[in-house]
């Protein structure tokens, strides 16, 4: 008896231990074929079954909820912070059973008897997996060859030395805890890095303050790495944007469930982010739930409501709203059987969402149609089922029609288009007699109403004298009109001309445009391009409207094209061009309103002085403006006309360069402001004199000679006071000698002060010393590196803006080609000399320190071989 009592204790106890889940040990770097693995089995490291070398990295059965027992995925986590950087199998999550397996055909995840995901065909079987200290986890074959590997599959991030190649892209989470694939979607494509919901562009990396545009090479790949995120083109080694960020140790992009892209890096055991875009949650499609209204905060964290004649779906206002009248619906989505106008017992209409709710589709795609009117906009979307609302511009007949669901709206304080809202709806019918309803007592026996037996030779008897009536008065406008036409039908573009031409902004009225500047009253600037003036649109946004004058005998259409490239350059650093006007005579373009003016009226005045600090400002925002010009755009443009004229300034210290693309517009007769070249007096390099091809480097010329004048804070030639030196023997003069006014050439100055490194002599005396000796050698050694006097050896603006940042090694000028400043300095003196009085003090040289002029400097440029300095580059 006791025999057997022991028999079925041994046996349930064996039963017992069979039960108890075998714990596997983690594999550290590699595993081979044939290898298995469950989350029961790895119960108590949380499904981890394999860590990287360092253990910075892991792969595991991962559930990223605990409380959802069935969505299980096979994954990569980031050391202690089991943070998510890859997921096999997104979309279809495993229960708490399922089973990993890596054979020599591959990884295999199965759930019970069915496969949820397995790796691709290989080419060759493979004989180890592994995952690497990058956090890359990869098939090897006997040669350790990778043959298949998770970078290549990428899904809401990527992490520090992964390339993400030109048509790949990064897609959303639905949650933290469900990775199922959401709406948002991060691309890269060859000229940019853009968001998307939907399938529609909502944000652009090359439109980010924080990224630096520095090449127009095709891109191929995006790339994180220890100092920033960067778009490479050519093979790799080629930065075209690039958005730099403080050296770490650790750091990930991810695209963030809600729509945002963030970097960030790890450090103490806790994430902090670097960069995120948008900033503005109002930016972002959805979140505010579909037609809800986001009110940015200033914070970057707006609140959501609704439009006006809305309600809120939720309790939560950021589940989206529905129109508050219980008569209207949403239109049905498109079938089969579907009509664009509704069923039978209802009608299609379309509701205002208000004033200054704009829409993130209207910045990033261009209208539907334009030159269009209110009615034929909607009619437009009337007739597409899938079309849910439409944005009508008022001023420039702008229609964007939106297609399918509509996401949030944002409230604009400056909407500079006017866009109006309207979302089409559907309202129930309550004409009698339709559909079968019940009929009026007011019908005949068979059915048709007796009052229209009434009405309806009266109603076609108004019909025919409105038409009549119409008819006329329209002969009588277009004989009025035709006149006109005709007498301007020499520099008139048709209307389908214009059409065609894509990427044109905003097209205003000229009786707006004049309204808005008081006929045209308050003048705020000229140029060789014409006068600006203060305008304040309709909705009280204020704009500069620039006349342009001397429109080349290329025609209107070319004026079209040109303005159509000019709208579409987007840059920190360089004025917004908002629309334009082409009527009558008149040729307008519309700008962003800069409140402080150019930096000619603030740096040259008697008014606050300009402190070193915004000075650099000033001198590294112009050089990012030009360095896209001539690196990021798709075509480069050269300006042709740098000076602090055309370098505006705004109280938050923005620094804009405008005029920029319009060189091609003027005519070879221009005002006696601008020479027969096109440029400023004062700032025009060399090779204008020569038949040398104008470069970009001719931009760098003139940017050096702006430096200088920041440096100084006046401009390159003046008259100054000063006391003859004693050093020269001179002390015995008379007392009417003791005090002399000399004409100054500062960019000669400037180079005997670098070759005898006195760099404090150059500052700008209102400063009292409120700038250090290394301050303003750096900018003057740019600015001489900037006007050498050979094209090749100016450097770029890219690496320009790299020396200021200093990002590469300041440049050292080469004295054998500054050497012209020296012949440009002594010609001013001449022509000072022929120009000015007889008097001996008005002529004389600057005499500070040991200019360094030999006969060979000098001799090496005959008189007669070049112009002299008010002809040419030199003083203004």
């Amino acid at each position: 008896m006791g025999s057997i009592v022991i028999s079925v204790a041994t046996f349930f106890l064996s039963i017992a231990i069979l039960a108890i889940p075998s714990f596997g040990k983690v594999s550290q770097e590699y595993i081979y074929p044939n290898y298995n693995a469950s989350y029961y089995q790895y119960v108590d490291t949380l499904g981890i079954f394999l860590s990287s070398v360092k253990g910075t990295f892991n792969t595991a059965i991962f559930n990223p909820n605990a409380q959802q027992s069935n969505y299980y995925y096979l994954c990569v986590l980031y050391g202690t912070s089991n943070t998510i950087i890859w997921s096999a199998n997104r979309n279809t999550p495993v229960s708490i059973s399922s089973k990993f397996s890596f054979t020599p055909q591959g990884i295999t995840l199965t759930d019970g008897s069915t496969v949820i995901w397995s790796t691709p065909r290989l080419n060759s079987p493979a004989t180890a997996m592994a995952l690497s200290e990058t956090g890359n986890l990869a098939l090897l074959d006997e040669s350790n060859n990778s043959l298949w590997q998770s970078f290549d599959y990428p899904t809401d991030t990527i992490v520090m030395g992964q390339r993400i190649p030109v048509g790949s892209s990064l897609v959303s989470a639905l949650s933290a805890s469900d990775l199922s694939q959401g709406d948002y979607q991060f691309s890269v494509t060859n000229s940019d890095g853009i968001l998307k919901w939907k399938g529609s562009i909502y944000w652009k990396m090359s439109m980010e303050p924080f990224a630096y545009s520095s090449s127009n090479a095709p891109i191929s790949s995006m790339y994180l790495n220890q100092t920033g995120l960067y778009l490479l083109g050519g093979n790799g080694s080629e930065v075209v944007i690039q958005v730099d960020l403080s050296p770490a140790v650790f750091r990930i992009a991810n695209l963030g469930a809600g729509g945002q892209f963030s970097i960030s890096r790890f450090t103490s055991n806790v994430w902090y982010t670097e960069f995120v875009a948008p900033d503005d949650n109002c930016r972002i499609p959805y979140v505010c739930g579909s037609m809800g209204l986001c009110t940015p905060s200033g914070t970057g964290q707006g609140g959501c409501s609704c439009p006006a004649g809305f309600h809120s779906i939720d309790q939560d206002s950021s589940k989206g709203c529905l129109p508050s009248d219980s008569s209207y619906s949403l239109p049905p989505v498109c079938s089969n059987n579907s009509s664009s106008n509704g069923t039978n017992s209802s009608m299609e209409l379309f509701t205002s969402l208000g004033a200054n709710v704009s829409y993130f589709e209207n910045i990033f795609s261009d209208p539907t149609v334009k030159f269009v009117n209110l009615s034929y906009c909607q009619s437009l979307c009337s007739n597409n089922c899938s079309c849910s609302g439409v944005f009508y511009a008022n001023s420039s007949g702008s229609c964007n029609t939106i297609e399918n669901q509509f996401g949030s709206f944002f409230l604009s304080q400056s909407d500079s288009n006017n866009l109006g809202g309207y979302i089409k709806v559907m309202v129930k019918s309550h004409v009698p007699g339709i559909n079968g309803g019940n009929t009026s007592a007011n019908q005949s026996s068979n059915g048709f109403p007796l009052i229209g037996l009434v009405l309806l030779p009266t109603t076609g008897f108004l019909l025919i004298s409105v038409l009549f009536l119409s008819i006329l008065w329209r002969k009588r406008k277009h004989s009025k009109h035709s006149k006109l036409d005709r007498r301007n039908s020499s520099s008139s573009l048709e209307l389908d001309d214009i059409i065609s031409i894509p990427g044109l902004p905003v097209r205003y009225d000229y009786e707006v445009l004049n309204t808005a500047t008081n006929n045209f009253e308050n003048q705020i600037g000229s140029g060789g391009f014409g006068a600006v003036f203060k305008g304040v649109l309709p909705d009280k946004t204020v704009v500069a409207v620039k006349k342009i004058i001397h429109v080349g005998a290329q025609g209107r259409k070319e004026f079209f094209a040109e303005i159509a490239v000019i709208g579409n350059i987007h840059h920190v650093n360089l004025v917004k061009l908002n629309g334009y006007c082409v009527q009558r005579q008149e040729q307008l373009l519309v700008y962003e309103y800069m409140n402080k003016g150019s930096l000619d009226r603030t740096l040259f005045s008697n008014g606050p002085v300009i402190e070193w600090q915004e000075r650099f400002e000033i001198a590294l925002g112009t050089a990012k403006g030009l360095a896209y010009l001539h690196s990021g755009c798709e075509h480069k443009i050269i300006h042709c006309d740098i000076k602090p004229e055309n370098i505006l300034l705004h109280d938050n210290s923005q620094v804009k360069l405008s005029d920029f693309g319009l060189s091609k517009l003027l005519t070879r007769e221009q005002s006696t402001h601008f020479t027969t070249m096109r440029g400023t007096r004062g700032y025009l390099a060399p090779e204008w004199l020569t038949s040398s091809s104008i470069s970009d480097k001719t931009d760098v010329y003139s940017y050096g000679m702006v430096l200088l004048e920041l440096v100084r804070g006046r401009k390159n030639s003046f008259l100054q006071t000063r006391t003859p030196s004693k050093e020269n023997g001179n002390s015995d003069d008379s007392s009417n000698e003791s005090s002399m006014m000399g004409p100054v050439y500062f960019p000669l100055f400037a180079l005997e002060m670098h070759e005898q490194g006195k760099y404090m002599n150059l500052a700008d005396p209102r400063l009292e010393g409120r700038v250090t000796s290394a301050d303003i050698e750096k900018l003057v050694c740019v600015a001489l590196c900037c006007v050498h006097e050979e094209p090749l050896l100016r450097p770029s603006m890219v690496n320009v803006v790299a020396m200021l940042e200093d990002g590469i090694p300041l440049g050292v000028p080469r004295l054998e080609s500054l050497n012209f400043l020296r012949f440009y300095g002594r010609r001013f003196t001449e022509a000072s000399m022929m120009e000015g009085s007889n008097e001996v003090n008005a002529i004389r040289p600057y005499p500070l320190g040991n200019t360094g002029l030999t006969s060979n400097s000098s001799d090496s440029y005959p008189s007669l071989s070049y112009l002299s300095s008010h002809q040419i580059s030199g003083p203004r």
